[in-house]
């Protein structure tokens, strides 16, 4: 099976806690003014990539402590990134995920929120440039979450991470 990537980071310490292997997906129709990735926007951009090669990319890594899907809009690419992040939970990775969608628009689709279901934490919503600041962290407007997935899928309401001594520990 293959993804439409934008590009990928293989030790990349800015897109989630630890050291992360992050996937830049191809494909977003947020439009959101001030994007960082404006080039990841085109569906026909980008290069095609077996996700296989994606998995022994980050086999090959033994420090990492889990991967990042960022984009463009990785909600947009359910399919492949399920069966990445099956395998990535399997190796005990944990798993970011950036998405301009909120995390409630994302439980009222099912492939999302299959795809939500694997991760550990989701950093939601659209950037917002009047709420830009460079001193959130792992965030870039004030408006985005922090999500602790797995704690707010079982008790059915959003649960934030804790920020302390500006780490957050998944």
């Amino acid at each position: 099976m293959k993804i439409r990537l934008f590009g990928t980071v293989d030790d990349s310490i800015v897109d989630g806690p630890g050291l992360r292997y992050t996937i830049f997906t191809q494909r977003c129709f947020h439009n959101c003014s001030g994007c960082h990735n404006p080039k990841s926007h085109d569906i026909n951009g980008g290069y095609l990539k077996d996700i296989q090669d994606i998995l022994s990319e980050i086999t090959a890594n033994p420090l990492l402590d889990g991967i990042t899907l960022s984009g463009g809009e990785p909600m947009l690419q359910v399919k492949p990134l399920i069966e990445i992040c099956k395998e990535v939970k399997a190796m005990g990775l944990n798993i970011v995920v950036y998405s301009g969608f909120t995390y409630e628009e994302i439980l009222k689709d099912a492939k999302k929120k299959e795809l939500l279901q694997l991760c550990d934490m989701l950093i939601d919503g659209k950037f917002e440039q009047d709420k830009k600041s460079l001193a959130l962290l792992y965030r870039g407007s004030a408006n985005q979450r922090l999500i602790n997935v797995q704690e707010s899928l079982k008790q059915g309401k959003v649960i934030e991470y804790q920020i302390i001594d500006n780490e957050v520990k998944i």
